[in-house]
């Protein structure tokens, strides 16, 4: 992009109908995302099996993400993100005359589909007219926005229930609302482009840490999502409880991503990212140590929360400061894609590792990756003092 694009030169007035428009779709996902696993337990079905119709998003998310830049750089971001969020009322909508982990595969398959338009888009978005010395904090912003969203969701659903039609028709009314903060940027929106010379291999080689800062806070959010009330549950807490531990687990995000995003922003990112994978390992290992009605659980939950999805704005910022110009449209949609490859395994590793070891699996699952993560931004800090 050049420089004289007013985009960059006013980036704070560009970025906000993106932040609301954050916001609205964090809203809808923490609505929409606890309430086909509520309901399959409900049903009966196994965890697995949870998981699996759970991880059809992230297929149908993989099967289409490779277009999303070009999809943007044709029909416009403002464009391409509202009929994308129409389509997803609807497929919101047709949960309430389907049943069943196959149907429900199907649907949330076509909605994976659809649903990454308006993320990745609006990653590109921020990547795009963002300098480079508030990437952290924007970056870190834009989580908390997402996040604020989630963290109301579940008290929405306190409102509505958890099973039965109208939650689900609720997530479809709240699937428009996206749309309605962008509309004023229709024809003001910056342009995406997108280099024909790169791919996305040479962006996922050409910034392995922050690839796998996507995978492995992909892998740890998404199975918080998909379990954590399924763990709450499982623990005798009940159901509508266990949705407002999404609520403290996406509340610790509001709460740290502008104190973390402000750190990446003064420290070297990788030493951000290392510390806040370790300590997500240590909090999800206690987690499965203390009782689940001890008052200080949704503490742990809380800060686990905000630790750990901190990883996904570090990851950003370490991405946005790699590329530049036309290649970012690709690396955002690699990082996402690679995002949600980490729920995509994860998903049936928690659920398979909590049918064999019990709730325990969850903390212990999810530790392995964090471990793994934290120690490859040591080493990557290491190679680049030497």
């Amino acid at each position: 992009m050049s420089p004289s694009n007013p985009a960059i030169a006013a980036p704070r007035r560009t970025l906000l109908p993106v932040f609301a428009a954050c916001a609205a779709i964090g809203l809808q996902a923490g609505v929409g995302m606890p309430l086909v696993p509520l309901a399959l337990e409900q049903q009966g079905h196994d965890k697995l099996t949870i998981g699996l119709v759970s991880a059809a998003w992230a297929i149908g998310m993989l099967s289409f993400g490779t277009r999303i830049p070009a999809l943007a750089a044709r029909f416009g971001a403002v464009q391409a993100i509202i009929g994308a969020v129409v389509i997803g009322a609807i497929l919101n909508a047709s949960y309430t005359v389907t049943s069943g982990p196959l149907a429900w595969g199907i649907l949330t398959f076509l909605h994976g589909i659809i649903g990454g338009v308006p993320w990745v888009v609006s990653e590109i978005w921020m990547n795009v007219v963002v300098e480079e010395k508030q990437r952290g904090r924007i970056m870190g912003i834009y989580a908390g926005m997402m996040a604020l969203g989630m963290a109301l969701g579940p008290l929405v659903l306190q409102v509505v229930g958890v099973y039965g039609p109208v939650p689900f028709l609720t997530g479809a009314a709240l699937s428009l609302l996206v749309a309605v903060p962008l509309l004023p940027s229709w024809h003001t929106a910056p342009r995406i482009r997108v280099d024909r010379e790169s791919g996305f291999a040479a962006v996922v080689v050409g910034a392995p840490l922050a690839m796998f800062a996507a995978f492995a806070c992909g892998l740890g959010e998404q199975v918080a999502f998909s379990f954590l009330p399924v763990y709450a549950v499982n623990a005798g807490v009940p159901a509508d409880t266990g949705a407002l531990w999404l609520s403290a687990f996406v509340m610790g995000n509001v709460i740290l991503q502008w104190p973390i995003g402000w750190l990446a922003d003064h420290a070297d990112r990788r030493l951000v990212l290392a510390g806040c994978a370790l300590v997500s390992a240590v909090l999800v290992i206690g987690l499965a140590l203390i009782p689940a009605h001890w008052a200080g659980t949704v503490g742990v939950v809380m800060l686990w929360g905000g630790v750990s999805f901190s990883i996904y704005p570090v990851g950003l910022a370490l991405l946005g400061q790699r590329f530049r110009g036309g290649d970012i449209a690709r690396a955002n949609t690699a990082f996402s894609l690679i995002y949600v490859v980490g729920g995509l395994v994860g998903r049936p590793t928690a659920g398979g590792a909590m049918d064999i070891f019990g709730s325990p699996g969850l903390g212990g699952s999810l530790a392995v990756f964090y471990v793994a993560a934290g120690l490859a931004a040591l080493i990557a800090w290491r190679r680049t003092r030497a």
